[in-house]
């Protein structure tokens, strides 16, 4: 079977959305290619923001191709599944554009892992992956019955939907080296989270490990990205060897949380590449921070989130450390790496003034705390499920409506009127 794998054009404008606007290597889709070349099957990867195309000219040229069947992420890259837009317009506008030109259409990506008939429904799809989604297509690709694919939400030939079961998780462990085309990899001159210095060739974006052993209350990964698998070391470095082959000079790991691995930091110290890490500094003993160092760490953005033990324990942290503690560590990592982010966010027990004397501290220690960030309720976090309980089909829309209710003021980083979600999905059809 000839399969389609596109990330869409996105725009976020009025949108509540966090995260990086700019191009990513989209993974999910590289992984998905390459297990569907391994079963036999042909795949191509088309990417609006690499390649620069809009909509329809993405549309164009998934359609010139011919596939068999189109899948289309719900959200920019794996590395932003648990931050995503709420709003389903931008992949929707994308099928609009498309118009039956593309086979069967597969929506992935957070919106149908936690609400699958909705992301089904405003997609206008005609299957949606729950979970993870790379084994997922390929047996699509395989030719099995949908009702027989764990893990899908589709239309039977009554016009029923039927979800053949919760969210699905891959094997990851053993996923061979990915690989990008040249003009992707040309086109990536974004060096995710790097601050230390301009960019001095183009940045890409790898999986040393999938998902997090800890259950922060904030933290939307229930439905993917969930259970802590280590990948293989050797397809790592492939994957590594044949980016620094293409010019990278910087990568950055989207790893949840991104654990101490001596053999890969080890192995990282003789090759000429610098990169980025997200993780929690309570999980690093000073050696080790050293090796991270010299291994060529350049940023590492680690959660802190709250500057109580009350607050930290309320978020379910586990953390181990004193305030004092978490601050001495994040301190010498500093010492070793150019760039340390404390990651904050609005806790009720943490004041102004406490916020501000911290965040004074470190700066003068050359530690940046970010201006605590107010806590979005995703339908695959904890805290959704202590407010609301299991997700159902107004799941978005009412995470959407409580967070626009209880802030007034946003992040730097997010627009400062962002609209009500069905404001924002009614657009899609001028999106075009």
């Amino acid at each position: 079977m000839r399969i389609a794998l596109v990330n869409p054009s996105w725009r976020f404008e009025h949108s509540i959305y966090f995260g990086c606007r700019e191009p990513h290597l989209p993974l999910e889709l590289g992984a998905a290619k390459v297990l569907l070349e391994r079963a036999g099957h042909e795949a191509r990867m088309f990417d609006g923001p690499l390649s620069g195309l809009d909509d329809d000219g993405l549309a164009a040229a998934v359609a010139a191709y011919g596939p068999d069947a189109t899948v289309v992420t719900t959200a920019p890259t794996y590395l932003f599944w648990r931050c995503a837009q709420p709003e389903l317009r931008v992949p929707r506008a994308f099928l609009i554009a498309l118009d039956g030109r593309g086979g069967t259409t597969v929506g992935v990506g957070p919106h149908g892992s936690a609400t699958p008939e909705t992301a089904l429904a405003k997609l206008d799809a005609d299957v949606v992956v729950r979970g993870e989604c790379e084994e997922a297509i390929v047996e699509i690709a395989d030719g099995a019955a949908f009702a027989d694919i764990p893990g899908l939400a589709f239309r039977d030939e009554t016009g029923a939907v039927r979800v053949t079961g919760g969210p699905r998780a891959t094997v990851f462990r053993d996923l061979p080296a990915l690989a990008w085309p040249d003009e992707w990899i040309a086109a990536h001159r974004h060096h995710h989270h790097r601050f230390d210095a301009r960019p001095d060739g183009p940045g890409a974006e790898v999986e040393a490990s999938r998902g997090c052993p800890y259950t922060c209350s904030f933290c939307a990964k229930i439905d993917f990205r969930d259970r802590y698998r280590r990948r293989d070391l050797a397809p790592v470095l492939e994957e590594i060897d044949r980016l620094i082959a293409q010019g990278v000079t910087y990568v950055y790991f989207v790893d949840e949380i991104f654990l101490p691995q001596k053999p890969l930091l080890e192995a990282l110290v003789d090759r000429r590449l610098v990169f980025g890490v997200q993780t929690r500094i309570d999980l690093w003993k000073p050696d080790m921070l050293d090796l991270l160092g010299a291994a060529g760490c350049v940023s590492i953005e680690a959660g802190v989130e709250s500057l109580t033990v009350e607050g930290r324990a309320a978020l379910d942290k586990n953390c181990k450390l004193s305030t004092d503690e978490l601050a001495e560590r994040l301190v010498h990592a500093r010492r070793r790496v150019p760039f340390v982010q404390a990651n904050l966010i609005e806790v009720p027990d943490d004041d102004d003034a406490l916020v501000d004397a911290w965040r004074e501290r470190m700066r003068a220690a050359g530690v940046w705390a970010n201006d605590p960030v107010p806590l979005y309720p995703y339908p695959s976090s904890p805290d959704y499920r202590r407010l609301w309980g299991e997700p159902d089909g107004r799941a978005w829309e009412r995470a959407h409506d409580h967070y626009l209710g209880r802030f007034a003021r946003f992040s730097d980083i997010q627009e400062e009127h962002p609209l009500p979600l069905p404001v924002l999905e009614a657009s899609c059809a001028h999106c075009r």
